[in-house]
């Protein structure tokens, strides 16, 4: 990002644990000895206080947050008999605020021969006449992908507790001749236009990433459109997409069915290969059906990435009720498979925040929910504090593991920063950071935090900022490392 002569960096983070950065493997490992070893005791160490996560038990996707009258509807992938990947169901909590949640019994199950082998991601619709429906991805006993809805049974019990999957009606979408069956999932949240109901289905065909494109006019009798929405080559499968549109300026989220000269689209999509959230900018050609990325946007993974973190499987709605789009992504593991079950527990959702299009309509913006703000205790302010080089000054008053950090940086002076070696990439900033570190001295910095540091500092999270110049403006990095430091 460019920035001026005063250079002042703000910077909100919320500490809770140490979490590796190590890649996990590119599917779901199964581990069938363990599936259904459910923990005697849960291990309280580096469970968070922030972040949304069940008393114990394996989590993923979250798969279809919702508002309806009034509260905050929240179902996520969960293995009630586990820590690890398996005997998934789509859990239920519900909340007036998204901070306190109260867990009701899973909302959808493996039941019928449409989702015998398994009831995956999917999102939630509300229909006219102020009607939730979901749609999901159930896996049949020949292990084909189909896509199912669900409704609730009583509309009138404000927490939807029980839904219903209409046998005689499902599957709504099966994989037709051409379309990988082993690899179609995780449907959208649709849309409304032009008469018709629209939603994409993740898949691949070889190893371009597909979003299949729908059209309904009673959300049940679906036909697939003849051309994707979006595909991209050398991608591989896309799981768990979401497309929405965002206004040109301001904070404002719009509802799925916005279209228009005053918003562009974004496309996410979950690259299997990568296991982590890619997103592109761009245009929703509504008289072709189709969506085109800016020529700002990359597709796959030399993109933009909503988190530089464990960051997967993520999934935006919009809030009516105070007009913002929320973005939810799970937080996946990277201890070994013994640790998960030896704790008891994996998995968790990262913080929820409302995403906006930045001021350049290149790139999204984030930031925590306003919400958050009611857990915060004592009060510690820090004002005034001069840093040079090697300089480490602690914030005393806090417990490091469980803090919520609000942090501005201020920079007189530019003239000393580092030049940007054309022999760098910022495609994948990710390489730079880590090549760099937090120890390599630049022009100007690096500056930041020390998170979860020991006494003597043998043990600390850098969370830092790194500045270069090129020859036409600045560029900031924001860097995390969660190596081990002696």
């Amino acid at each position: 990002m460019a920035v001026s002569e005063l250079l002042s960096l703000t910077l909100f983070i919320t500490f809770l644990c140490a979490v590796n950065n190590g890649r996990v493997e590119a599917t779901h490992e199964i581990y069938p000895q363990f599936q259904s070893l459910s923990a005697v005791s849960v291990h309280q160490l580096h469970r968070t206080a922030f972040h949304f996560q069940p008393p114990k038990n394996w989590i993923n996707d979250p798969n279809a947050p919702m508002y309806y009258n009034g509260i905050y509807h929240f179902f996520y992938q969960y293995n009630p008999k586990g820590a690890v990947w398996g005997n998934i169901v789509w859990a239920h909590s519900v909340s007036k605020d998204m901070i306190n949640w109260k867990a009701l019994e899973p909302a959808i199950y493996p039941s019928h021969r449409f989702d015998r082998k398994g009831a995956w991601s999917g999102s939630a619709t509300i229909l006219p006449g102020n009607k939730p429906i979901i749609l999901y991805t159930g896996v049949d006993p020949s292990d084909r992908q189909v896509q199912n809805y669900a409704v609730p049974a009583n509309l009138s019990d404000p927490y939807l507790r029980k839904w219903i999957k209409p046998a005689g009606l499902n599957p709504v979408v099966d994989p037709e001749a051409g379309v990988n069956a082993s690899a179609f999932r995780d449907p959208t949240t649709a849309w409304w236009l032009s008469g018709h109901w629209r939603m994409v289905v993740g898949s691949k065909r070889n190893h371009r990433g597909m979003a299949y494109l729908y059209r309904s006019r009673d959300f049940i009798h679906w036909i697939k459109a003849k051309h994707p929405l979006h595909s991209a080559p050398h991608t591989g499968m896309w799981e768990c997409p979401d497309f929405y549109p965002v206004l040109l300026s301001g904070r404002q989220g719009l509802d799925t069915s916005v279209v228009g000269k005053q918003v562009k689209h974004v496309l996410k999509v979950s690259l299997d290969v990568t296991r982590y959230d890619y997103y592109t900018v761009g245009t929703y050609l509504t008289n072709e059906d189709r969506y085109v990325p800016d020529n700002t946007s990359v597709d796959g993974w030399a993109g933009i990435r909503y988190d530089y973190g464990n960051f997967y499987a993520s999934k935006t709605f919009f809030d009516p009720a105070k007009k913002r789009r929320i973005l939810w992504g799970w937080v996946n593991e990277s201890d070994t498979t013994s640790d998960d079950v030896r704790k008891g527990w994996a998995g968790i959702q990262a913080i929820p925040r409302i995403v906006w299009l930045d001021p350049s309509q290149r790139q999204l913006m984030q930031w925590p929910i306003q919400e958050l703000e009611t857990l915060r205790g004592t009060n510690v302010k820090m004002n005034h504090q001069m840093l040079k080089t090697g300089d480490h000054i602690e914030v005393k008053g806090i417990s490091a593991a469980q803090a919520d950090v609000d942090v501005t940086f201020y920079i007189p002076s530019l003239d000393k920063v580092e030049a940007f070696n054309l022999g760098w990439s910022l495609t994948d900033a990710q390489l730079l950071c880590a090549k760099k570190g937090s120890k390599v001295q630049g022009g100007i910095g690096p500056f930041g935090l020390l998170a979860l540091a020991s006494e003597n500092l043998e043990e600390y999270t850098p969370v830092f900022f790194r500045i270069f110049k090129s020859s036409q403006k600045h560029i900031v990095l924001l860097c995390s490392d969660a190596r081990r430091f002696d």
